[in-house]
């Protein structure tokens, strides 16, 4: 779990999603991207869109340290030097083998297919991992894109819920 995931087809796509290093998780949650090596470092990625993500997620593989393997990851790919955004899971399954997915596009880097791309390589993990059932995405309603990519796995809508981050998301579920 903790190499790089490869997309699930890669004659078609060298995307991958890279694991990050404790360290730099750390920092960025500090705020400390000046010391993080520039391979790591874009302006989306250390900038006011991510930095309640990094907390999050630096405060939960301190305390769920078995956590780490499946949480954010950077977006990479070939002939782009800095991560063209993030994706992962929000934590290993639960009880009931549900996970729940997150991914990102940096905005320079969007409507290219790696959000698309990003979600074949975590449904293809999640559907490859024995305690995974149900692949779950929280969306903001007004999130069309996103919404649409989603859909066309066959995700399928099974209520809502008040995020005090996000405000109002639909969930939606799909099965591995």
């Amino acid at each position: 779990m903790s190499g790089p995931w490869q997309h699930p087809k890669p004659q078609q796509s060298q995307l991958r999603l890279v694991k990050i290093p404790e360290l730099v998780l750390h920092a960025l949650a500090l705020g400390k991207a000046e010391g993080i090596s520039a391979e790591f470092v874009t302006p989306y990625v250390a900038g006011s869109e991510c930095t309640n993500l990094w907390r999050m997620r630096s405060e939960q593989i301190v305390n769920t340290p078995e956590d780490a393997p499946w949480i954010t990851r950077f977006v990479v790919v070939p002939n782009v030097r800095t991560p063209v955004g993030l994706a992962g899971f929000h934590g290993a399954p639960d009880e009931v083998g549900i996970v729940e997915i997150g991914y990102r596009i940096d905005p320079e880097h969007r409507r290219q297919g790696y959000a698309r791309q990003a979600l074949e390589t975590l449904l293809d993990i999640a559907k490859n991992h024995p305690n995974v059932q149900i692949v779950r995405a929280t969306i903001s309603p007004d999130n069309i894109a996103s919404r649409a990519l989603v859909d066309a796995y066959g995700f399928r809508e099974v209520g809502d819920q008040w995020d005090d981050e996000d405000g109002l998301e639909i969930i939606l579920e799909v099965a591995t």
